[in-house]
């Protein structure tokens, strides 16, 4: 799986975006990634083999914005783009891995889990999807059309999303320890058509997204890219997500 590979020949990247401010007075800088475009076939298989992969901006500074105790695991992440898919691949340590449900709308939470949290259109903040899932496939998906605060929309559910696994370890098993789990995942953009400016996005287009890691039975730990305000977890945040712009150029290899 070349994992020596996934870990260590990604491009950090970390721009700086505008400084905002939480209740508590401390300044607040959201995150930025330039998402390139693929300039190859991406097979949905969990490996992440492909040079294109090697070659994506990494995300490795996840924030763990409610944490207590236990080992802060790492996480590292990138997303692409083609004219159908937005791509999000993620390597995750974890020593302990859960995986239990297999259905769609189950209790993925409960597992050892992965989100990414999207608000396509930059004028409309409030309004954002989650897609939510974890190492055996499994996914959940919602909608907000009117922000955090107000119910999610009924029967929405994201067509076409292919999701693969891996992992290195035993699932549902305390008793050893695991390294890591690996997902990879292709989420159609006519999910988003009402909401986005333009699907498949255009170069330069930009977007609020945040990516979010938590569940498992053992050493609970809620992590994310961009840091959310909350005293307690809550990963429904908008007005904390990053700012990912679109490029029309593939990541230099």
């Amino acid at each position: 799986m070349k994992l020596n590979s996934m870990l260590t020949c990604l491009l950090y990247v970390v721009c700086q975006g505008a400084v905002t401010f939480a209740d508590d007075g401390e300044p607040f800088e959201p995150p930025e990634y330039t998402i390139h475009r693929a300039n190859s076939p991406i097979r949905i298989d969990g490996k992440l083999d492909e040079p294109v992969w090697e070659a994506a901006p990494e995300i490795r500074d996840f924030h763990f914005t409610w944490y207590k105790e236990g080992r802060k695991e790492p996480t590292v992440a990138r997303m692409l783009w083609d004219d159908e898919y937005l791509y999000v691949a993620h390597v995750c340590e974890d020593a302990w891995i859960t995986a239990r449900c297999e259905e769609h709308d189950g209790p993925v939470a409960k597992d050892d889990c992965f989100e990414v949290m999207v608000a396509p259109n930059v004028d409309k903040p409030n309004v954002y999807f989650n897609i939510e899932w974890n190492v055996l496939g499994a996914w959940v998906d919602n909608h907000r059309p009117n922000g955090p605060k107000e119910p999610k929309a009924p029967k929405w559910d994201a067509e076409g999303v292919r999701i693969a696994g891996r992992y290195v370890g035993t699932l549902n098993d305390d008793s050893d320890t695991d390294k890591l789990w690996i997902a990879e995942v292709a989420i159609p953009f006519d999910n988003f058509s009402e909401v986005a400016n333009h699907t498949p996005p255009e170069p330069g287009d930009q977007w609020n997204l945040n990516l979010n890691r938590h569940g498992g039975d053992t050493n609970l730990q809620y992590s994310q890219w961009s840091r959310a305000d909350t005293d307690v977890p809550s990963f429904h945040t908008p007005h904390r997500f990053g700012r990912v712009t679109f490029s029309g150029e593939p990541p230099k290899q």
